[in-house]
């Protein structure tokens, strides 16, 4: 496999940036996840060659690509006069920058995700949706994490089923349509779940 196959594993052309790689993974692997996908041997082929096709770009990736931003380094120097008079007189000064707030809200999205997936994996689905609400509520618009959510309580209402918690489980089931309306994807999941219980939505 050449470098360009794992590139169009991702959905890309060589040479685009690492954060563009990186962004397609994130993607790829929420839809691909074994989780979200528990019977389907494609996705899961899906997931093992996007993840390994990430790996691998990480390593052949320029590293000053990969490697986190550095504070700016400012030399401040008023006049070359000044500079050949008085050398000890021009200061380096190093400026702290704070982090962006989206920023912030970014690396908790994603931590959140990651204990998410170990809640669900682990079966912990009251915890699981707990932390996808409480994300919920900190991120109203964020599409990703409202379909996050969605998934968890589908899920949950799917695990519900298996113990034979029907009017729980219809709960939990419908409260994914009515999180996540316009996922396709999951309507045709749910629906499914229903018809195989003999309900109706």
């Amino acid at each position: 496999m050449d470098l360009e196959d794992y590139y169009r594993i991702l959905g890309l052309r060589s040479g685009v940036s690492f954060a563009d790689v990186k962004a397609s993974y994130r993607r790829l692997v929420q839809q691909y996840h074994p989780d979200i996908n528990p019977d389907d041997l494609k996705a899961k082929d899906k997931f093992i060659a996007v993840t390994e096709a990430y790996k691998f770009l990480q390593t052949v990736l320029p590293p000053e690509e990969i490697k986190p931003r550095t504070n700016e380094v400012k030399t401040d120097v008023s006049s070359a006069r000044e500079v050949q008079t008085q050398p000890a007189a021009s200061k380096t000064t190093v400026i702290s920058h704070p982090p962006n707030l989206e920023d912030i809200e970014q690396r908790l999205k994603w931590k959140t995700y990651e204990q998410l997936q170990r809640f669900l994996q682990e079966r912990r689905f009251p915890q699981a949706i707990a932390l996808a609400e409480a994300l919920m509520a900190r991120l109203p618009a964020d599409a990703e994490v409202r379909q996050w959510l969605a998934i968890a309580y589908q899920i949950w209402g799917r695990a519900l089923i298996t113990e034979k918690q029907l009017p729980k489980a219809r709960i939990y089931l419908k409260k994914a349509l009515k999180t996540d309306p316009y996922n396709k994807a999951l309507w045709n999941e749910v629906q499914q779940d229903f018809q195989r219980l003999g309900l109706k939505l």
